[in-house]
């Protein structure tokens, strides 16, 4: 099993570099094929939302494809991959910061109701209380 780095995803993603998306293409492949399993982690697909976000101005709904594609490429391991698929859904239906949907799914599946910020998106959430201390 081998570890992908943010920056993988990304040349793979925009193909802003074309040699280096096409090898990055190949790690993808041979997942694929099932001569190479891969494994990344929450934070790092975190990261390419904001990447993708910031630097390259996708909008949020292009940023969802991108990331549900990689996340479903067989042979590749993440430990949270339901909670960030839905969390995609959540960021791109209610408008939100992805990592703001992120902690509001983690709060619903703990029971937590109420949430003590200054950031008006959680707002948008139902089944959540925005608290102003």
């Amino acid at each position: 099993m081998k570890f992908l780095d943010t920056n993988i995803f990304i040349r793979f993603l925009t193909d802003d570099v074309p040699e280096k998306a096409d090898a990055c293409e190949d790690i993808f492949k041979k997942a694929v094929a099932k001569q190479e399993t891969l494994f990344t982690t929450d934070l790092v697909i975190a990261e390419i939302v904001w990447v993708l976000e910031s630097f390259y101005e996708l909008p949020k709904n292009e940023v969802q494809d991108k990331v549900e594609k990689i996340l479903n490429t067989p042979n590749l391991t993440c430990p949270h991959k339901d909670l960030i698929l839905s969390a995609l859904i959540l960021y791109n239906e209610k408008n939100i910061d992805y990592i703001d949907a992120y902690n509001a799914l983690i709060l619903k599946e703990n029971g937590i109701e109420e949430v003590y910020s200054y950031d008006k998106h959680y707002d948008r959430i139902n089944w959540l209380t925005r608290l102003e201390p």
